[in-house]
């Protein structure tokens, strides 16, 4: 059985933790349990979680540490910013700590979460989830796609 390299398309199962332990995703438990499969140096997932699986071998575990920085960045306070309601459809029903989907300026797909509702304007935050997050994942290779 061959180690895996950089270009194979390959399935896992992973489990994804905060720092503090709590956890925030489980390819077990979602999905059916179907896990993940990606092609192994694509640039579609964390460079960190790319690297840990390169080498492995079916049935092989790694866990691998990302500080915030090697995850999804800092916090930026600046990405947080007050929309007016009437920006939005006129059907919209805001919720609070929902995601809601737009574009950018440039017309770049962006998703965001709201964080206040007020009478005439939300306040969104434009943050990843997970930023200001250190991350833990406990991956383990379970099939190599042919």
């Amino acid at each position: 059985m061959d180690k895996v390299k950089v270009g194979d398309n390959v399935k896992v199962q992973y489990i994804g933790r905060l720092m503090d332990g709590t956890e925030f995703d489980n390819s077990r438990t979602r999905n059916e349990g179907e896990g993940l499969n990606f092609i192994i140096g694509d640039g579609k997932l964390l460079k960190g979680f790319n690297d840990a699986v390169v080498g492995l071998k079916i049935g092989e575990k790694a866990n691998v540490t990302l500080n915030e920085e090697e995850a999804y960045g800092k916090y930026i306070p600046e990405a947080v910013m007050e929309v007016k309601k009437t920006d939005f459809p006129p059907n919209m029903k805001f919720e609070l700590n929902t995601l809601v989907q737009g574009q950018n300026p440039d017309g770049q797909p962006i998703q965001a979460k709201i964080i206040n509702i007020e009478e005439e304007y939300i306040k969104l935050d434009l943050n990843h989830p997970l930023a200001g997050e250190g991350l833990t994942f406990e991956i383990e290779l379970v099939e190599v796609v042919k």
